[in-house]
């Protein structure tokens, strides 16, 4: 079997905001099928498409209403065929966000649900009777704000939502729901589909008793948008009958070669990296997972150092796929701009750790060209969470941006109509032609390369160093080959002393002389070796 996923870069492209085809604004397959070549420049392997599935588009996409059909707005099933197609010739892989946890009140299949008690497909969702007050059968909250209950007159019951009130969940306990939804992962695949990220894979079944959760036993993380933080989540997701699905779901998958899973663990914290590390051992579930634990603010050695090591410990046969940002959260650059000497020294030091980690790498379009968060008035939001918690909550709209491809176009180049979200003056000026050979751009097509062509950084694997903060740092082996990795994440200068003979591979930002290793601000270095080298913090 080629597992080549296991090496690979995939490339995150969020179809409304990567280029317009047809001038409606919105961004379109057609408009992704224009840009393959540039994506195929970059060097990597495949590329993950946001949902482009029927939708209201209240969630932009992950509200979807007919599982088997292109919204219009991306266009057709001819659209699509081509789009495989063409990534198939240069060698692309293609995968595409699944939503499966929970569907649009637009789908057919909702709509008939909520007619009555005893219909065909009366539970096919989470339904449940009010409390004797009339209050949620449980104190579970959704992501979007308020409860995780919608109580609807029709029926006399509430129903489940973990996010907005028109995402209501499917009852995954029906095994009707699982075959409809297989059913449906399979069309896809039949169409030549590389396999599928798997929005919210912890979220697909519920606790049956809905038993009310308990409040979280560590510091209570309150998100942005709502409260969820402040409960230890134990009834509502992350339920044990989720791994019975994803083995099933596993042995559809395995039924068409070459293919793969990534999940998307919606949690926090260590209990993240465990959960990556439960659905992902052995090779009977998901052949990879990620979760948000890369893509918050934290940007110190022992986070990341945390993160590996916990993955490693946690699923010792299981295959991690990492990555720093996607579309819900701000861009790395200014998300971590506290710790960085410039923009481009931080997206050149993002990309050197990234490309260097064990595992599978992620990255989201525009990250290449160092782009960076852009600001929005109200009255240019879209995102629903954002809308609704202005200004405390700016949103997601910020980073799904359109992506910029000439600085003195209309749009930078993305639409000749008006864009669904705006192209501003600090987001065109890193457009793709403003990228010359010395650019974030040119250095992430060398990172991708090099990372290919070594053994270390492409399979090898990872035994970490301590030294103290900023200073993360950690070799890669494979194949005979040795790599030391070190990176300074700050943007003060930093001196260390190294012992041994080795060769200074890759550096940014770094000077290597009689011993001593300085590091200026995000500065790094690779160092090649045969035999064992020491570092110690001067």
């Amino acid at each position: 079997m080629n597992e080549w996923w296991r090496s690979a870069v995939i490339y995150q492209v969020y179809p409304r905001s990567y280029q317009d085809d047809n001038g409606d604004g919105v961004g379109d397959l057609a408009g992704i099928t224009r840009r393959l070549d540039y994506i195929a420049a970059l060097g990597v392997d495949c590329i993950w498409l946001s949902p482009i599935f029927a939708s209201p588009q209240a969630d932009m996409g992950y509200d979807v209403s007919d599982y088997k059909a292109v919204d219009p707005l991306f266009g057709d099933i001819a659209a699509f065929d081509t789009l495989i197609e063409s990534a198939h010739a240069r060698g692309l892989k293609v995968i595409v966000d699944q939503v499966l946890s929970h569907t649009s009140e637009k789908h057919e299949w909702f709509e008939q649900s909520r007619k009555s008690r005893d219909n065909a497909k009366a539970d096919w969702y989470v339904w449940a009777d009010p409390l004797p007050d009339g209050s949620p059968p449980t104190n579970w909250h959704s992501h979007f704000g308020g409860p995780a209950w919608e109580f609807d007159p029709q029926r006399g019951q509430y129903y489940l939502h973990n996010f907005l009130a028109s995402q209501p969940d499917l009852n995954f306990h029906n095994p009707d729901v699982v075959d409809a939804i297989l059913d449906t992962c399979k069309f896809w695949l039949e169409r030549g589909l590389d396999g599928f990220r798997l929005d919210t894979v912890n979220y697909y079944f519920h606790d049956q008793k809905l038993r009310s959760n308990p409040p979280a036993q560590a510091k209570p993380q309150v998100m942005a948008t709502d409260l969820y933080g402040m409960q230890n989540n134990i009834y509502n997701k992350t339920r044990p009958e989720n791994l019975a699905f994803l083995e099933r779901l596993r042995r559809l998958t395995d039924q068409y070669p070459d293919t793969m899973m990534v999940g998307e663990v919606g949690e926090m914290g260590n209990r993240s990296i465990e959960i990556m590390g439960e659905y992902t051992a052995g090779t009977s579930r998901l052949h990879m997972a990620y979760s948000f634990a890369m893509l918050g603010p934290d940007f110190n050695a022992e986070h990341f150092r945390n993160c590996i090591e916990g993955f490693q410990r946690g699923a010792p046969d299981g295959h991690p796929y990492w990555s720093f940002s996607n579309h819900d959260v701000p861009r790395q650059v200014s998300r971590w701009a506290d710790h960085a000497v410039s923009e481009d020294a931080m997206g050149r030091l993002a990309c050197a750790m990234l490309m260097s980690f064990e595992g599978t790498i992620g990255i989201y379009q525009g990250e290449e060209l160092g782009q960076t968060e852009t600001a929005l008035t109200y009255d240019e939001l879209t995102d629903p969470p954002a809308i609704r918690y202005w200004p405390a909550v700016k949103g997601r709209d910020g980073c799904r941006t359109p992506m910029v491809w000439e600085k003195d176009a209309p749009n930078a180049g993305f639409s000749t109509g008006t864009p669904w979200l705006p192209v501003k003056a600090p987001q065109a000026a890193k457009a793709v032609d403003q990228q010359g050979k010395d650019s974030i751009l040119a250095f992430y097509k060398d990172m991708m390369a090099y990372r290919k062509a070594s053994a270390a950084l492409a399979r090898g694997t990872t035994t970490f160093i301590s030294l103290p903060e900023p200073i993360l740092a950690f070799t890669r082996t494979a194949g005979g080959e040795t790599l030391t990795c070190v990176f300074n994440l700050s943007p003060d200068v930093h001196v260390i002393r190294v012992t041994g003979a080795p060769i200074v591979t890759l550096a940014n930002g770094a000077a290597f002389d009689e011993g001593l290793l300085t590091l200026r601000g995000n500065g790094f270095a690779y160092f090649a070796h045969e035999a064992e080298v020491a570092l110690t913090k001067v």
